[in-house]
């Protein structure tokens, strides 16, 4: 391999313009492929040529590496590498870079603490395991027909997030538009009465081995709060905050960057407290919570999010905002009976999920078979 780094020109011509943020981890997919003018490039960028595999520098352990499908400009962050014909074949390459092994490595070599980056001179001397090109290519196909079928099951994860939206759609309509003449309260008339919408932690301290789990804006994903990489604070620490402490039936909404996120938190939750950028809202007996929570997750209500939005350091949606949100109130058994149609859904979901995982665990055991016959 060798770090490819032509000259390029300047001119108006749209071409692609790759940043870190704009590529999947673990996958490599390209989640967004952005153009500009070519002029419009900032100096922090170099051209690369289809075929090259670029990987990512920056926080190695979120494991970013691509191969390029086609000629574009790509940040300094991520490092470009021109594969040898003869020698290594660009896919076979890029799964052994996001394979368990070379993340491993890859997390013993880096330096700085905010934003770790590979040490290079340690990337140039790893030795890559490289049998005969034909067998390169037949690995490289192997992993591609186990990474299809993880990508078949994640586009079918995501159809059934949009059918829970579907179905409130074609029972309540959009909510701005209110074309059934629904009832409008404000959020905060519908909370437990004597409860009221807030904030979390403010300052959490250090991580503590066996105290209160937190959950943060980063836990709360498809809906649900993570239990993988919480957070725990002293006891002591929590205690000042119970105002928000959860009781397991909470709808959560992040308020500050990734602003809008919506997850409804379960018994398994019950007596953890949140970090200052969630909310927490316990809903009444005059509406559904699941109703609520998918409303809160329409293109109406994230479209008034986005403009209430307050940037200080980053965006924030403040309590006074998220009180002021008009809901459309259907009657309560129609709010009860989409609840049990999205449940159904949920079902489905959930098992998928599981057989996500273990198509996930099957595609790591034969990445690691792969590349261990190849040493």
């Amino acid at each position: 391999m060798v770090e490819e780094r032509p000259q390029r020109s300047e001119s108006d011509v749209l071409v692609w313009n790759l940043n870190l943020d704009q590529i999947e981890p673990d996958t490599g997919r390209v989640l967004e492929r952005v153009r500009i003018p070519q002029f419009d490039l900032g100096p922090s960028t170099y051209p690369f040529a289809a075929g090259t595999v670029l990987y990512s520098k920056l926080r190695p352990y979120l494991n970013k590496v691509v191969v390029a499908d086609e000629p574009g400009f790509a940040t300094t962050e991520l490092v470009p590498l021109r594969c040898m014909p003869q020698k290594a074949v660009p896919s076979y390459i890029a799964y052994f870079l996001r394979s368990a092994e070379f993340l491993s490595f890859a997390n013993t070599v880096v330096a700085g603490a905010k934003m770790p980056r590979m040490v290079m001179s340690e990337f140039w001397k790893y030795q890559v395991p490289l049998p005969p090109i034909h067998e390169q290519r037949r690995i490289a196909a192997i992993l591609d027909k186990a990474d299809a079928l993880r990508t078949k099951r994640r586009e079918a994860l995501v159809q059934l997030d949009r059918l829970a939206q579907s179905i409130f759609l074609e029972m309540f309509g959009d909510p701005s538009a209110n074309p059934k003449g629904w009832e409008r309260r404000r959020l905060d008339e519908l909370v437990v009465e004597g409860d009221s919408i807030n904030y979390g932690v403010v300052q959490p301290g250090e991580d503590v081995e066996n105290g209160v789990p937190l959950v943060r804006v980063s836990d709360l994903v498809a809906g649900e709060v993570q239990h993988d990489a919480l957070k725990r604070i002293a006891p002591q620490v929590e205690l000042a905050y119970q105002r928000s402490r959860l009781k397991g039936d909470e709808i959560l909404v992040s308020c500050v960057g990734s602003v809008g996120v919506v997850a409804l938190a379960s018994q398994r939750e019950r007596g953890f407290n949140i970090a200052r950028a969630v909310a927490r809202i316990r809903i009444g007996e005059r509406a559904d919570r699941e109703f609520i929570a998918a409303q809160l997750g329409t293109r109406a209500v994230q479209r008034y999010f986005t403009q209430e939005l307050r940037t200080v350091s980053q965006p924030t949606l403040n309590i006074k905002q998220i009180c002021e949100t008009q809901l459309i109130c259907p009657p309560l058994e129609l709010q009860r009976e989409f609840a049990h149609r999205v449940r159904a859904v949920r079902e489905v979901k959930a098992r998928l999920a599981e057989s996500e995982s273990q198509t996930k665990a099957l595609f790591q055991s034969v990445q690691h078979r792969a590349f261990h016959e190849a040493l």
